[in-house]
C-alpha cells in the first residue's frame, strides 16, 4: 500500500456539523493507523487556501450537509485540479436535493413516495396532503428539519404559525404522504450493496437525536425481514448508487410497510456521503461483513485515487 498526504475535510458550517467532526476525527486516526499522512481541516471559508497550502494526494470529504455534500465544495475541489472521495459535482447537487433525485430515479422504476414542493406560507392556510404527511427540507440530511404532521399532533390544523417545526426555518418544504411501518437501510461499497439494517428508535421516529445518541435506536442487523424484501433492499440501492453516479460509499434510506409486501417498500433519499462516527450505519455494515472501519477507510481511498482529476 502506498502511503499518501490525505487532507481530511471535516466539520463546516450546516447543521450536520458536529457529526462531520467525529466522522473526520475517525477517519483521520485510521488512516495515520494505516501509514497515511494526514492534514486536519475543520472547513472554514478560507478552506481553499489552505488546501493550496497542504497539497494533498487526495482529499476525503468528511463533510455532511451543504456546502460539503451538494456540489460547492466538489466543484471548488475540481477547480483546484484536487483529488476527493465520495461522489463527484453532478451527482452531488442531485443526491442532495430530494426532489431533483426523484426525477432522476423514479422513470428507472425506483419505489419512491410521492409528494410536491410546497410554500412554508401556504401551510398556514390549508395543509398540502391528507394527514398523515411528512414535510422534510428539500436539501437537508440526518432527518434535520423533519416533521409528521398528525391529526392529533399539536401543531394545529391548519398548521399554527406559532407551533415549532421546519416551516419556521425553510421557506420551502417537500410534503409527502407519510408511510407507515419499518426504517431500514443499505450501504452500498463501491460495486456491492452491503445488507439491510432495520432501525428501531425506542421513542418517536428516527430523527437527528435517535440518530446520533447512544441508546435511543436499535439497529437490527441483518434486519428480521423477507428474503425478498432484503433482496429488494439491496437491489434498489445498487440501481440507485449506479443511476445517480454515486462513488465511494452511499446510504440508501427506506421506509416498508410490511402489511403490502414488496409494494410497500420506497426509497427515501440516498446519502452521497453517509456519517463515518461510531453509531453510523455504514461502518456497522462493514464490520458485520468482516471489514473493519480502517479497511472501509481505505477501500474509499483506494476508489477515489483512480477516479480521473477533472
Amino acid at each position: 500500500m502506498t502511503s499518501l498526504h490525505i487532507a481530511v475535510l471535516m466539520g463546516g458550517w450546516s447543521a450536520e456539523r458536529e457529526v462531520s467532526l467525529m466522522s473526520g476525527a475517525g477517519i483521520a486516526d485510521a488512516l495515520e493507523s494505516l501509514g497515511h499522512r494526514v492534514t486536519r481541516i475543520d472547513m472554514g471559508r478560507d478552506v481553499a487556501l489552505r488546501l493550496a497550502e497542504a497539497t494533498p494526494d487526495l482529499v476525503f470529504n468528511a463533510l455532511h450537509g451543504t456546502p460539503g455534500e451538494d456540489g460547492s465544495v466538489q466543484g471548488m475541489l475540481d477547480l483546484m485540479g484536487l483529488r476527493y472521495t465520495h461522489s463527484g459535482l453532478a451527482t452531488s447537487v442531485v443526491a442532495i436535493d430530494k426532489q431533483l433525485t426523484k426525477q432522476t430515479l423514479v422513470p428507472h422504476g425506483i419505489p419512491m413516495p410521492g409528494g410536491h414542493i410546497v410554500k412554508t406560507a401556504e401551510l398556514y392556510d390549508a395543509d398540502p396532503l391528507a394527514r398523515p404527511y411528512v414535510l422534510k427540507p428539500v436539501n437537508e440530511g440526518s432527518s434535520v428539519g423533519v416533521a409528521i404532521v398528525t391529526d392529533d399532533g399539536n401543531m394545529g390544523n391548519p398548521i399554527a404559525r406559532g407551533a415549532h417545526g421546519p416551516w419556521q426555518e425553510f421557506d420551502e418544504l417537500l410534503a409527502e404522504p407519510f408511510i407507515r411501518g419499518r426504517e431500514l437501510t443499505t450501504a452500498v461499497l463501491g460495486e456491492r450493496a452491503l445488507g439491510v439494517t432495520e432501525l428501531r428508535p425506542k421513542s418517536g421516529f428516527y430523527d437527528y437525536d435517535a440518530k446520533y445518541t447512544d441508546g435511543l435506536t436499535d439497529h437490527i442487523f441483518p434486519a428480521d425481514i423477507p428474503d425478498a424484501i432484503a433482496e429488494a433492499c439491496k437491489r434498489i440501492a445498487l440501481d440507485a448508487h449506479r443511476l445517480l453516479g454515486c462513488k465511494g460509499c452511499s446510504r440508501a434510506d427506506f421506509r416498508w410497510d410490511d402489511e403490502r409486501g414488496e409494494d410497500g417498500l420506497f426509497l427515501l433519499e440516498v446519502n452521497t456521503q453517509p456519517g463515518m462516527t461510531p453509531l453510523s450505519l455504514v461502518p456497522e455494515q462493514a464490520r458485520h461483513l468482516g471489514i473493519s472501519y480502517a479497511d472501509l477507510v481505505q477501500r474509499i481511498v483506494d476508489e477515489a485515487m483512480v477516479q480521473v482529476v477533472p
